[in-house]
């Protein structure tokens, strides 16, 4: 399994997943993205969602 994968909402880079001991830390790949900086997420799935849910100005789940 991967230990980090590229997050991109409608094409476009939001940012990056890194596995650590406790999940996937999400570090920003723009400001649009900050309010997700350093956040740990289960999966890069639930990162991708949460910036989506970002993106569409609805808020991103808590962690």
């Amino acid at each position: 399994m991967p230990d980090s994968y590229i997050i991109e909402v409608d094409s476009r880079p939001a940012g990056i997943v890194v596995r650590d001991q406790d999940g996937f830390r999400f570090f920003a790949a723009s400001h649009r993205f900050s309010r997700l900086e350093g956040r740990l997420f289960r999966n890069a799935r639930e990162a991708e969602c949460a910036a989506l849910r970002l993106v569409n100005g609805e808020q991103p789940a808590a962690a």
